[in-house]
């Protein structure tokens, strides 16, 4: 029987699907309140020209749009990938409560892989952090979206 955490990632892994569809970096992430999906995001710096285009920041955007604040207090995100510094710093502004992700991110994760964001004394918000939920499944699609470009 699957975890919550591993039904939700399960979404954000279908999200990041939508970016590999659109060659962009395969990254998904998904907004929870309430055991219920609010928001939906998928990378889309290319076709945007956006660098803030993660598929973070965009589930973010409408996640406070959908509940008319920037707060996002009683919510979780799912993301296929560790956060970057960009989408760590953001959420931390959003004072969201539990970060969620799959595979971790040697290069660039702000959550503990390359550095901790939110260890940084005298930060004033410390959500619950749970990495490696389906690992695997999130490392893969990563690995083989590179595979490919090299190609």
């Amino acid at each position: 029987m699957k975890s919550i955490d591993e039904k939700f990632m399960l979404l954000a892994i279908k999200e990041a699907e939508k970016s590999a569809s659109l060659d962009e970096v395969p990254v998904g992430a998904i907004i929870v309140k309430d055991n219920k999906v609010i928001a939906r995001g998928h990378n889309l710096r290319e076709k945007s020209n956006d660098p803030t285009s993660h598929a973070e920041i965009n589930a973010i955007r409408k996640a406070c749009k959908k509940l008319g604040s920037w707060r996002l207090e009683d919510c979780t995100m799912y993301v296929t990938i560790e956060p970057c510094s960009m989408c760590a710093g953001t959420l931390l502004w959003t004072r969201i409560k539990r970060i969620v992700y799959g595979a971790c991110d040697l290069k660039g994760g702000a959550l503990g892989s390359s550095f901790s964001l939110f260890e940084v004394k005298n930060i004033n918000h410390h959500p619950e952090i749970v990495g490696g939920i389906l690992q695997e499944e999130c490392g893969k699609m990563m690995s083989d979206f590179f595979k490919e470009k090299r190609k």
